[in-house]
């Protein structure tokens, strides 16, 4: 049971957030963070509980982590059905400067926009997309369900790619260190 958990939580989770994000009969968005917030708590409940010691709790925090990034993935592939001409007005350069271990400098770039109808009307991306008075595609869900993206901008692999990462470590551990299993092994 416990090593088919993250995997079964993962499938859960995405079906939720996609649907949330994409559905014309989606729940609001106080239900839809509610009802996944309780479902990605629930899983590290049930993980912790299954797995052994130490391991139980590393591993349901990597349980956490994935379902989150798992959450993140399915905004970005979320449909955005509607694509607006807008106009750049004004680039926010915003720099942020990360302490501890590792620290370095992170530039992130707010654009001001002006569209057809108003909406979007800012954008938040980790590169300017157009000088000031330039024009950008804006791909926008009508809903307002999911952030505006630049048209044709390729999803985030790598968040994808960690989730699976982290859901393989924790597949990985429940394999290893889950109650069930050491009780076979204690059987043998």
């Amino acid at each position: 049971m416990a090593t088919l958990l993250p995997a079964f939580s993962a499938v859960a989770v995405h079906a939720w957030a996609a649907w949330s994000f994409g559905s014309a009969s989606a729940p609001s968005t106080t239900v839809a963070v509610s009802v996944g917030g309780a479902a990605v708590l629930a899983a590290a409940v049930a993980y912790s509980l299954l797995v052994d010691g130490v391991a139980g709790i590393w591993g349901a925090l990597a349980l956490v982590a994935a379902l989150l990034l798992t959450v993140a993935t399915a905004d970005q592939w979320a449909s955005r059905g509607a694509v607006a001409d807008c106009v750049v007005v004004k680039v926010h350069e915003e720099r942020h400067v990360s302490v501890g271990e590792g620290g370095g400098e992170r530039t992130a770039y707010r654009h001001t926009l002006r569209c057809p109808g108003g909406y979007p009307s800012a954008l938040a991306e980790n590169h300017r997309i157009a000088p000031d008075g330039g024009e950008v595609r804006i791909a926008y869900d009508p809903r307002r369900r999911v952030a505006p993206a630049v048209e044709g901008s390729s999803p985030p692999w790598g968040q994808a790619v960690f989730a699976v990462l982290l859901l393989a470590a924790a597949t990985a551990a429940a394999r290893k260190f889950s109650r069930a299993g050491r009780r076979e092994r204690e059987a043998r």
